[in-house]
């Protein structure tokens, strides 16, 4: 093989590995702050998720997942959560943002994500983009499988 032929392969293997990366992850949700807020909730000492998610959680729901929330309707491909996980912290008898702990990213593509109900999922440490979910998402749909009947997403909108 000449080392043009080698190099072309290299690339091609290269391309056939991110893509199946890219198949089983979320993408980071760039400016989703900007998105609709759906809800508030502090997981304090002694829930379930604590340890690994404990504090003030933040939902945003990018536009098409936000009409799927407020129309009760399926969620489309395109759809994105975000739950923004930051440190509680008690001071002068109120609950103060800390720091942020993990940015988690539900991201819907039937045809990428169909192990998983069609959801892609993800957790970003802090305020990087360092992806810590290792399996697929398979562990987080696991909790999720709970709502199928609501397309997977644990929470609904209240007006």
């Amino acid at each position: 093989m000449s080392v043009r032929g080698a190099g072309l392969l290299f690339l091609a293997l290269l391309g056939a590995g991110l893509q199946g990366q890219e198949a089983t992850t979320a993408a980071y949700p760039e400016g989703y702050r900007t998105w609709v807020h759906t809800k508030s909730m502090v997981v304090q000492e002694g829930h379930l998720l604590y340890p690994q998610f404990g504090g003030i959680h933040h939902i945003y729901a990018n536009p098409k997942a936000f009409a799927a929330l407020t129309g009760q309707k399926p969620f489309p491909d395109g759809a994105m959560l975000v739950l923004d996980v930051l440190e509680a912290r008690g001071e002068v008898r109120a609950i103060l943002e800390g720091a942020r702990r993990r940015v988690l990213v539900m991201e819907k593509d039937a045809r990428r994500f169909a192990r998983t109900g069609g959801w892609g999922y993800e957790a970003f440490k802090g305020d990087t983009r360092e992806r810590t979910v290792s399996d697929g998402g398979a562990r987080c749909h696991d909790c999720h499988r709970a709502r199928r009947s609501r397309d997977y997403v644990l929470h609904d909108w209240r007006p």
